[in-house]
């Protein structure tokens, strides 16, 4: 088996360091001046280097609310209560964001992290500043807001509570069954059609997830919580994201079944993508976990990529192009309509957004 190109297999971190993380390799951000990785020159001293920990930096931000104007996005506007995400998927396409912080989008991406704690009164703040126009907010479009250090942050259930307060809606994607814990809000929310939840579920193949999302929840507790969350009354999909060619691509209709059969009503998904310093990382993933299904993989995503591992193009990064993207959107249509899945788009109302009063705005004197 020939190693990846562009991928050394003599430069992966050390499998013991790098135990329950989903990188093998930790190279540094594209933004660095001076490239940094560790190898093994035959004195054995990697052998003394401490394990990769989860260590949390708080921080105070300047801003919670994140706009975009993406044509393909169906959101103008998410929150972020965290940067790096501890579930340390090997495709997340936001591991790049790490190298802004002048970090590696390879295991410091999983393991250094940074928590905005003063999410909740931005959050206020900035649903009070004059001509705010509600429109739903998007959580866990970049990192999970559910992934393992929000039980000790618990920042997701403060903005939760500032979001029910002012009855503005949310839209929430995650792939931890610790969403549960905020049923009761999120049901009190939905009540007044003010929240909706995804479930991201990527395969059924708990071994395989164990891999590829190491500290993720497992498959069959993402869809105990899409029951449990269903029968709280809150709308709940299930995003199959990403659909990974010749490795999870098969599973694509039992996803749905399962999704459908716990109470899922609607459904999306999205192609594996692998933009900048993803694409190594997943490569050199695929090389360790799946060496045999390596060629077939790649040669598959380039065939829909334009002959590259990634294309940035509006309107086809999510799903690609070509006969065997055709074929995959032409499954996920065909089964979602035999399960009655997307018949009825829910819309999240605004009318019910009164601003806040305070938070660190100035009221008017008349």
């Amino acid at each position: 088996m020939q190693p990846a190109e562009g991928v050394s297999p003599t430069l992966g971190i050390n499998a013991d360091r790098r135990r329950g993380r989903g990188a093998g390799l930790n190279m540094s951000g594209r933004f660095e001046k001076h490239s940094r990785e560790d190898f093994d020159d035959g004195w054995q001293n990697l052998e003394d280097l401490p394990d990769f920990k989860t260590t949390v930096q708080e921080e105070r931000a300047r801003t919670i609310i994140t706009r975009n104007s993406s044509p393909d996005i169906s959101f103008d506007r998410s929150i972020n209560p965290y940067r790096g995400c501890e579930h340390g998927c090997i495709y997340c396409f936001a591991r790049p964001s790490h190298a802004f912080m002048g970090l590696s989008p390879g295991l410091d991406f999983e393991s250094r992290l940074f928590a905005k704690q003063n999410a909740p009164e931005l959050l206020e703040r900035e649903l009070a500043r004059p001509g705010y126009s509600p429109r739903p907010i998007a959580i866990g479009t970049n990192t999970d807001p559910y992934q393992p250090i929000e039980r000790r942050y618990e920042l997701m259930r403060e903005i939760l509570e500032v979001l029910d307060k002012y009855n503005h809606p949310v839209a929430i994607v995650t792939k931890s069954a610790l969403v549960e814990r905020d049923a009761d809000i999120l049901a009190r929310m939905a009540a007044r059609n003010l929240a909706k939840v995804a479930l991201s579920i990527t395969t059924l193949d708990r071994k395989l997830c164990r891999a590829m999302e190491p500290r993720a929840s497992a498959p069959h507790k993402r869809l105990a919580a899409l029951r449990t969350l269903t029968e709280a009354g809150v709308p709940t999909s299930v995003m199959i994201a990403p659909v990974i060619p010749a490795l999870t691509d098969s599973e694509l209709e039992a996803i749905l079944d399962a999704a459908h059969e716990h109470g899922a009503a609607e459904a999306g998904f999205i192609l594996l993508r692998l933009p900048h310093e993803v694409s190594p990382l997943f490569r050199d993933w695929l090389l360790r976990e799946r060496p045999d299904r390596y060629q077939h993989v790649m040669n598959l995503i380039r065939s829909m990529r334009g002959g590259k591992d990634y294309d940035a193009k509006w309107g086809e990064r999510m799903r690609g192009k070509g006969p065997y993207a055709d074929q995959i959107a032409k499954r996920f249509q065909l089964a979602a309509k035999r399960l009655g899945l997307n018949t009825r788009r829910r819309k999240l109302t605004t009318d019910l957004f009164v601003a806040p009063q305070k938070g660190g705005v100035q009221l008017d004197l008349f």
